[in-house]
């Protein structure tokens, strides 16, 4: 176990930067603190389990204390209508330092050398995701798109980044950073625009700790290689033809003169023969102009050994120099960037945290605000399938996650414990499981 990384330890650091939330109430309105109900928000996240509060209640009333008390510090618990009213004031960055705190610790445990790939780089991938969408429902943060039937779809969407490595199941969810109406600024925002703001705000940082960030088609275009050069990060961002055609006439250009790179290879998949092939140049123009940004470009083809059929074509652009011996592990690293979709967002939306769901709109941030509190559910999971030895037995022993939590929603509602480690001790014996 390492001990700065333990459940109980987080939870302390996340229960001081709920005190510290803006308390926006006035009058004699102050039943329950403003740390409770960010607690409270955070424990059905964390628990997976919508009832978690009203269990907790019920326990309460016939034994005089809670699990949510115990496990996560609470003093009294908030209804519903309380919580979402007083958390819709707090703006989601004030979260922002429990994501630093988290990959701190997991630096200075070593944890984060692992996850380390081509030039030692760490891999941060980054997309964007829609997390509500109503026809009715609308704040001022809220953007909009019009329907061809004549209505209006108000939405939120975020920028999830996470540091990821290829053939590694596990993604460490970064700060993330929300698609918002910008004071000032007519148009609405945008993708690109909020991944400007999440590299100023953080991109320096993560450079100083060798980073690569790495996007699809979207950010390979020369403001947000700009950006990323700005905060001296690495990149390896998808390139597609019909969104560069002038990159695209230089890479023809050196084939039909018998200048562009190729390599090719086999490689057995497990289950039949596949040939890589390799196409690579360095120093091109990403657009058309004398001011445009000189990058190195690789294309892989994989094609079925003995039918001749395309397997997987993609190309990506990076400011890596691109050699015979560097070709294979920037392709790999690049092809990771799937990894924020399938192993993050795609879970987030379909393995229990119901990313999707309006668990509370509000007014001002409070869905934002939920938003971030699911996905630090999400990353103190992650980190106690890295650090602590028995939260891994028992995923392990229990395989599907739904059923793990369901596990733990029933125990919780019958039993009380005093720490995370003695619930988890308790359902290692109860499954016979060898934690010497």
């Amino acid at each position: 176990m390492h001990e700065s990384l333990s459940l109980n330890r987080l939870m302390k650091e996340l229960e001081q930067i709920f005190e510290e939330f803006p308390d926006l109430r006035t009058g004699n309105n102050t039943q329950y603190e403003i740390s409770d109900a960010g607690k409270a928000a955070f424990s059905v996240f964390f628990t997976q389990c919508a009832s978690f509060l009203e269990h907790q209640e019920e326990m309460q009333r016939l034994k005089g204390r809670s699990n949510a008390q115990s496990l996560f510090g609470m003093k009294h618990i908030p209804s519903d209508s309380h919580i979402r009213s007083m958390l819709d004031g707090v703006p989601p960055k004030h979260l922002e330092p429990i994501y630093r705190l988290v990959f701190e610790r997991l630096e200075g445990e070593g944890l984060l050398e692992a996850f380390r790939s081509y030039a030692r780089s760490l891999l941060i991938a980054m997309d964007g995701t829609e997390y509500f969408c109503s026809s009715k429902i609308h704040c001022d943060n809220c953007s909009h798109r019009e329907r061809t039937n004549g209505t209006t779809n108000y939405y939120h969407s975020v920028l999830t980044p996470v540091i990821v490595q290829a053939g590694n199941e596990h993604v460490i969810s970064l700060e993330p950073e929300f698609i918002t109406p910008q004071d000032g600024h007519e148009k609405q925002d945008c993708e690109i625009e909020a991944g400007k703001r999440w590299l100023r705000a953080h991109g320096k940082y993560y450079a100083k700790r060798n980073a690569t960030l790495l996007g699809d088609d979207l950010y390979s275009c020369q403001p947000f290689c700009l950006a990323l050069q700005e905060a001296e990060l690495h990149f390896i961002l998808v390139c597609k033809p019909d969104s560069h055609p002038h990159l695209y006439e230089s890479v023809t250009f050196l084939e039909t003169q018998g200048l562009l790179e190729k390599s090719q290879k086999r490689v057995w998949n497990g289950k039949h023969g596949e040939i890589h092939t390799y196409r690579y140049a360095n120093q091109l123009p990403l657009r058309a102009g004398s001011d445009s940004l000189l990058v190195n470009w690789v294309e892989l083809t994989i094609t079925h050994e003995e039918t001749g059929e395309i397997i997987y074509k993609n190309a990506f652009i990076t400011d890596f120099e691109v050699l015979e011996t560097s070709i294979a592990a920037i392709v790999r690293d690049g092809r990771a960037r799937w990894k924020v979709e399938n192993e993050n967002n795609n879970i987030l939306k379909t393995k229990g945290y119901h990313l999707e769901h309006n668990f509370g709109h509000g007014e001002q941030y409070l869905s934002a605000l939920l938003l971030s509190l699911n996905l630090l559910a999400f990353l103190f999971h992650t980190v106690m399938s890295l650090v602590d030895e028995k939260y891994r037995l028992l995923r392990q022993a229990l395989r599907k996650r739904r059923k793990f939590f369901q596990h733990v929603e029933t125990l919780l509602e019958y039993l009380l414990f005093d720490s995370w480690e003695s619930l988890f001790s308790f359902m290692c014996r109860g499954l016979e499981l060898d934690t010497s």
